[in-house]
């Protein structure tokens, strides 16, 4: 469970009057979370405003800087998540070793940032039964790996090897393992055979289908696969290692245990200033803006079941749009703040 629980029917003294969040990020579009974030509002019965923001890096400060007192936070995606960084009050321990925030929570009158990447990683992990996997090789070397090695620390794994087509693919990745105190063992696809010997698990981080040449490889290693990617799936390395009886966690959970600490933070749940304990897939039991404190913990399953169908139903729809873009002129239309 999550160490930073509010009893039922107390106020949290983190808790801020706001009830008006957002992701920001360009594009925008690409991103699951207003998707995720307003099927767990409705399921617990949160009457919050959660809206899409197309947002670039120079736009990112004025935005910011513009924000009322009805503004909960934010939820920051690509290319804001270190972007956002330099201007928030407090920034965790956590999303400077990773090196940038997903998460800003206003609360009288300060901001406070943090990274829930590597929770839903760990607690996915947790949920497979991966609580010690002992050994790991990671693909990619971008910000998903940075999260994957804090992740991968939690579980044990301090000597992770990292795979990247090339070096210069490497160099955030290996600035975040400096911060984390992780010693990797960097590699490039050319021996990855070679790696996969005799390890535990791997974790991608490539982008959708990016790992599809992989695939075989990793599938026949016999180590269990987790895939970051949600936006195409099941992707074929999920597919292979599937179909090869490996332990496969998909890209979506880890995106859904993401949201609820998102949630957490933003609703007053959790005290931004705490870190998250990862295990419980359910930790939303609090209280904050609930119509009914009493069945928090229903709620909770209730949320992740809400937004498991809602996310699938809209890559669904993406899929469709991409098969005929003629629909809508194959874009997904998002506004800037109002």
């Amino acid at each position: 469970m999550y160490a930073d629980q509010t009893p039922v029917g107390r106020t949290p003294p983190w808790a801020g009057r706001g009830n008006r969040a957002a992701v920001l990020g360009s594009p925008v579009g690409r991103s699951l979370s207003l998707t995720l974030h307003r099927a767990a509002h409705a399921a617990m019965g949160l009457h919050w405003n959660y809206e899409a923001i197309e947002c670039d890096e120079p736009a990112l400060p004025a935005l910011f800087d513009s924000l009322g007192d009805d503004w909960a936070g934010l939820c920051l995606t690509r290319p804001l998540k270190r972007a956002v960084l330099p201007l928030v009050d407090e920034v965790s321990d956590l999303a400077l070793d990773v090196g940038g925030a997903d998460t800003v929570v206003f609360r009288h009158g300060r901001s406070f940032g943090d990274h829930t990447g590597p929770h839903g990683i760990t607690t996915a992990l947790h949920e497979a039964g991966l609580r010690a996997p002992g050994s790991a090789v990671v693909l990619g070397g971008g910000s998903a790996a940075c999260s994957a090695l804090a992740a991968l620390r939690e579980v044990g794994v301090r000597e992770p090897v990292v795979v990247v087509p090339e070096r210069r693919h490497a160099t955030e990745v290996e600035a975040a393992a400096g911060r984390l105190g992780v010693a990797v063992d960097l590699r490039h696809f050319d021996a990855l055979d070679r790696s996969l010997q005799g390890v535990a698990v791997v974790v991608s981080t490539l982008p959708a289908h990016a790992a599809d040449p992989l695939a075989p490889a990793v599938a026949h290693c016999g180590a269990a696969v987790l895939d970051t990617a949600c936006s195409a799936w099941p992707t074929r390395l999920t597919k292979a290692a599937g179909f090869a009886g490996r332990t496969v966690v998909d890209g979506l959970s880890l995106r859904l245990h993401r949201t609820v600490r998102q949630i957490e933070l933003l609703t007053g749940t959790a005290d931004p200033t705490v870190p998250a304990e990862p295990g419980d897939p359910i930790g939303l039991t609090g209280t904050s803006g609930m119509t009914d404190p009493s069945m928090s913990a229903m709620s909770a399953m209730s949320a992740m079941s809400a937004m498991r169908n809602a996310a699938r139903a809209e890559l669904m729809r993406r899929a469709a749009l991409e098969a005929d873009p003629a629909v809508t002129g194959g874009r997904l239309r998002y506004g800037r703040l109002r």
